[in-house]
């Protein structure tokens, strides 16, 4: 499996932005799709974002779409998830994950690897 580990992840105001980024070891992340999921107290795991294998499909959940892209550059095996005009809503843990040869699940039970997450606090 992959190990992936997050960072970026801290105290901003509404309206600010943050760049997540998800690093990759111990196999080449070309080869999974990825995603990023968070959650926030009391709350079930969300979907927030999703990038194909190559880097050239994407998909948002409806609460971030057009407020935050998702790229990876698979040459440095790192995922990263810029996210801008954050709102309070979007405090939460956002983790990254990886799926073996697939693409763009949005469903969180179809990824098999998992960071330990970065914790995103947005102040009123």
């Amino acid at each position: 499996q992959v190990q992936l580990a997050e960072s970026g992840g801290g105290l901003v105001q509404a309206g600010g932005s943050l760049r997540l980024s998800c690093a990759a070891s111990g196999r080449t992340l070309s080869n999974y799709g990825m995603g990023w999921f968070r959650q926030a107290p009391g709350k079930e795991r969300e979907f927030v974002a999703a990038i194909s294998r190559g880097g050239l499909r994407k998909w948002y959940g409806d609460s971030v779409k057009d407020r935050f892209t998702i790229y990876r550059d698979n040459a440095q095996n790192t995922v990263t998830l810029q996210m801008n005009s954050l709102k309070p809503d979007d405090t939460a843990v956002y983790c990254c994950a990886a799926e073996w040869l697939t693409d763009g699940a949005t469903n969180w039970s179809s990824y098999e690897s998992w960071g330990q997450g970065t914790q995103v606090t947005i102040s009123s």
